[in-house]
């Protein structure tokens, strides 16, 4: 049986891992990482926190991958209204979707379309230099809410309290980091409806938040400890009344923080723009109260952008079955696309597996067949610069090159200065 030919639109984690589990099963496959960027990674480099890059080295493996198991990377090409994804799946046996969710998901209510109100999304991807954010320009003001209990609140609120010599070491611009200094910032709230003990965010998370001296926290009820059995619950319960300990001198503090556990937005007040967030005890429908805002941050998860080329009710067919990432024919899905915005990265190599063992028992059954070209068939349907892993490695060390002392990268923060870099090669002319 000749191995078959295959296209992985998408070159974050999920594309990676499917990528690097389609090939331990066909040596011989031709596969192909599809991306729209000029450069690959996806969500470990512009939705992972700056200043944890301790998460963004899983791109180590996924380049091992590229560079010693002939995987083909194929950057800035559209999926979609570029390049149609029925020509993609006219020239290759398998294609898989594993583009992510990007659209922030709204407050779903009333008042939540007025100006300053931003998702957590949008706010990691401008401060990692995403060039689709670019003339972006969040406005704060002094009291910020994030509403969210999960790690992307905990990651907003920690660069929004941040100092600038504790982004030593990250990837933070300078440009973004001159950004948050120059916010008025003076006090956030933090809102989220579940009680603390259930609060989706790891204990690691609050503990890196005690390590900032010059933040004052608190809370606006009490958290309930001596109720708590569970011994995770009553550890996460421990580390946010251990916040309450972690300032420093009356003098030092530059910023507060209070947190607002139990709590559900049921109205943004303003007129044009943010004026304040209307909260409803989670537990008593009926207790209601205000927090002034000059701005608000959602972090309470992520949801298919409308208006994008793919998504994933226009490509199920009547026969879906998502358990399992099958869309159509040859036709897969896998990551946050198939099951929605949950789990970690590690939780989407488990996906990747799962997806791909399906695939192949598709292939070995017959139920697939097998014979399509591959990239020599959409080769000459490309009108644009593509960028291949060799043209990243030239980004990737310019990017390092650049760096200022202080820093591990400096990212182009466009496309036009990704692909100078680059080097790219003709429309068409396309190289592992």
């Amino acid at each position: 049986m000749r191995a078959p030919t295959i296209a992985i639109i998408g070159s974050g984690p999920s594309g990676c891992y499917i990528a690097q589990a389609l090939r331990r099963e066909w040596q011989d496959a031709e596969i192909t990482l599809i991306e729209r960027l000029p450069v690959p990674y996806g969500l470990v480099r512009y939705g992972v926190a700056p200043d944890h890059p301790g998460t963004k080295a899983v791109t180590r493996q996924f380049e091992r991958m590229f560079e010693r198991e002939n995987i083909q990377f194929l950057g800035n090409v559209h999926v979609g209204s570029e390049l149609p994804l029925a020509d993609l799946r006219a020239a290759y046996d398998i294609v898989v979707v594993a583009t992510g969710l990007y659209g922030d998901r709204k407050l779903g209510v009333p008042g939540d379309g007025l100006n300053h109100i931003y998702g957590a999304g949008q706010i990691t991807r401008f401060l990692n230099d995403h060039p689709d954010e670019e003339g972006f320009s969040p406005s704060f003001g002094t009291r910020p809410i994030i509403v969210g209990n999960g790690n992307v609140a905990i990651d907003v609120l920690r660069l929004l309290v941040k100092k600038g010599q504790e982004f030593h070491g990250s990837d933070l611009s300078h440009e973004a980091l001159a950004h948050l200094a120059s916010s008025p910032i003076e006090h956030i709230d933090v809102v989220g409806r579940s009680a603390a003990a259930f609060a989706k965010f790891d204990t690691v998370m609050i503990k890196e938040l005690a390590k900032l001296a010059h933040v004052q926290f608190e809370f606006n009820d009490e958290l309930g400890l001596e109720s708590i059995d569970d011994p995770l619950a009553r550890a996460k319960v421990e580390a946010l009344l251990a916040l309450t300990q972690s300032g420093g001198e009356s003098g030092a503090i530059k910023r507060s923080v209070t947190f607002h556990f139990g709590w559900t937005p049921v109205r943004v007040a303003g007129v044009d723009h943010v004026a304040g967030l209307v909260l409803q005890d989670t537990q008593n429908p009926g207790r209601q109260h205000s927090i002034p805002a000059t701005s608000i941050i959602t972090a309470i998860g992520f949801e298919e952008r409308p208006g994008l080329d793919l998504c994933r009710a226009d490509l199920s067919r009547a026969g879906a079955d998502l358990s399992n990432g099958f869309l159509d024919d040859g036709l897969y899905c896998t990551g946050w696309f198939r099951r929605g915005p949950t789990g970690t990265i590690p939780d989407n190599r488990a996906d990747a597996r799962h997806v791909a063992e399906h695939i192949v028992k598709a292939v070995t059954t017959g139920a697939l067949a097998l014979g399509k070209p591959g990239y020599g068939a959409i080769a000459n349907a490309i009108n644009r610069p593509t960028v291949c892993y060799e043209d990243w490695t030239r980004i990737d060390m310019a990017e390092l090159k650049n760096a200022p002392v202080d820093r591990a990268r400096r990212k182009f923060r466009n496309k036009v200065a990704m692909l100078g870099a680059a080097q790219s090669h003709p429309a068409g002319e396309h190289n592992k």
